[in-house]
Parts: structure tokens; sequence; C-alpha cells
């Protein structure tokens, strides 16, 4: 695991930069499933999702050499927005490598904090395309969930939780590459001492990654079809990401597309929440019944992010009408 020093010098040195997310009570949710719910708003993060924790743990960490060269990502939105926010924080430049297909308000955002983007047809191709520009540029690559200064700001949420709400009993945490699962995971397993503490991964049920890199014993190219859920697209989980999953993740459970829009009307119409797609995974794989928890367990559902176009707002509401 990323050690909680890591994960509370991260803290300190991203405090008053990103916001401290609150955790907001849902009741009504939490009923319909027999927990006391928990929602971790990282929707209401800096650039609108809990990127902005890594890539600024990460840029401020970096030296002044390794900042003057530039800096490249690769990303469908979330982590790239937060990379070009950190970059404008630090006062260097910021090239993003993206798939096409990525959200019309992911590249707006991104454009918007004042980065290049990069376009790229292939996504299993996507980390080709990156290494190609980051030599040829000679750029500092920030990892979107495979570097430990990165999972150690991520973790800087899971600190959070467990300060904030130290009778937690079970924390659930989407996955994509498996950055937030890491760091969250590291977090709230080491700071509770020996009080236990459930860590419930979830990932796409028509794309899974992780269940599958852990059944090879390594990072494994992850399919990764159309959906809402963009932020749990990567090619593959990492392998640092992995290697903490092995040590503190207690169950692995998937959601559909139609659970994940689900997730996102209620949050949208229940807890006020605007959210994306993965930003509701969590929540989704609750309700839907995926995730076994003690009744009246402390529940957190970590909601990663609120980077969703208006223009799937009328699939979100009628999922019948989703193309």
């Amino acid at each position: 695991m990323i050690p909680i020093e890591d994960i509370r010098a991260a803290a300190a040195r991203i405090r008053g930069k990103v916001h401290r997310t609150p955790i907001l009570s849902a009741s009504r949710l939490g009923e319909r499933v027999g927990v006391r719910l928990g929602l971790k708003c990282e929707s209401l993060q800096k650039t609108g999702s809990f990127k902005a924790r890594g890539a600024l743990n990460k840029v401020l960490s970096l030296s002044e050499d390794e900042r003057a060269r530039g800096l490249v990502t690769v990303s469908a939105g979330n982590h790239a927005a937060a990379v070009a926010w950190a970059a404008g924080i630090a006062g260097c430049r910021a090239v993003v490598v993206m798939p096409t297909d990525a959200p019309a308000s992911k590249l707006e955002a991104v454009r918007g904090y004042g980065a290049e983007i990069v376009l790229h047809d292939d996504r299993p191709t996507l980390f080709d395309r990156l290494n190609r520009v980051r030599e040829e540029r000679g750029l500092t690559f920030v990892h979107p969930f495979d570097d430990p200064i990165v999972l150690a700001g991520a973790g800087t949420a899971g600190l959070e939780i467990a300060e904030d709400q130290p009778d937690v009993e079970v924390v659930v945490v989407p996955v994509g590459g498996g950055g937030l699962l890491g760091g969250v995971a590291s977090a709230v397993k080491q700071s509770r001492g020996d009080a236990p503490v459930r860590v419930v991964a979830v990932e796409l049920a028509e794309g899974p990654g992780l269940a599958p890199a852990l059944a090879a014993g390594k990072p494994v190219p992850a399919p990764r079809p159309a959906t809402i859920a963009d932020g749990m697209t990567p090619p593959f989980v990492g392998a640092l990401p992995l290697a903490i999953a092995r040590e503190a993740v207690d169950e692995i459970v998937t959601v559909t597309e139609d659970e994940i829009l689900e997730g996102m009307r209620l949050l949208m119409t229940r807890a006020k929440l605007y959210v994306e797609g993965a930003g509701a995974a969590a929540t989704a794989a609750l309700l839907a019944g995926k995730v076994r928890t003690p009744p009246g367990a402390r529940t957190i559902a970590l909601v990663s992010g609120g980077n969703v176009d208006l223009s799937r707002l009328a699939e979100i509401q009628n999922p019948k009408s989703k193309t």
C-alpha cells in the first residue's frame, strides 16, 4: 500500500489548493439497501473530479527542470483536465493525448485550462501515442493511475473519509485504471488501526479490468466498450493499483450500463448531485444490491466526478432513449 505518511504529506502539499470535499448523508438511498449511506462528493472537487488531488501532488513534487520541460499525459478527460489545471498553478505547459471520442465537455475543459490536446483515434493504442509525443518533445509524463505520488494524492480523499467519518465500515470505490482505489484503500486501511474497514471495488460488467488482471497476476489489456462511464475505461489497470488491490480490496463487483444510468438519475433527483457515469458507479452498485454489507453498516460511496455532458441528460432521464 501507499505509506500513510506519504498520503499525509500529500494532504499537506495540496492543502488550500483543492477542496476538502463533504460527505453528504443519503439516508433515503441508504434505506433502500439497509445501510447508513454517505456520499464522498469528489464531484464537487476542483476540475470536477478527484483527479485534481493526484495531479497536483505530482506536479508540485517535480523538480524545476521537470516542470520546465513541460508536462504530458493521456486521459479520456478528468485526469487531462486535472493535469492542465495543475500545470497552470505550477506555471508550466501541458500536452494531453486524448481519444477523439472523449466527451465534448471534457475536451472543452482541457482547452479551457490552457493545455494542448493531441487527439488519437484508437483507444487501445493511446499510450503508444503518448510515448511518441513524450519522446519527440522531451516532456515529463504525469501518469493517470500508476504512479505512487499520484496515488498518494488520490489517497487524501480516503484520509478525509477516515477523519470525517471515523465509524466507517464499508467504502465503495469505482475502478478504471485503479488510482483512486489504490489511494483510498491505502488510506482507509491504515488510518483505522485495528478497526476493520471493507473496501469494495466497482468495475464495468461489460469491460472489467481489475478482476481479469488479478486472475492473470499482472496488468492485462481490458475490453472497453462505449459507455457513459468513460472515466472507467483506461486500457488496463495499473501495476501499482493491482498490487494494492491484492492486499487491501475485500470484494470486487460489477455494474451494468443500465444500473449506472439509474444511479445517475437517483443521485441527481434524490441527492441533488450532478454526477458523471463513473461518479455514480459506486452508488449504483449499492442500489443494485451488488455489495455485501452488514445491516445498518456505515457505508461511504465515492462519487468520483461530476463532468457529464449536458447532451446525455435525456438518456439519464430515460434510459430507453440512449443510442
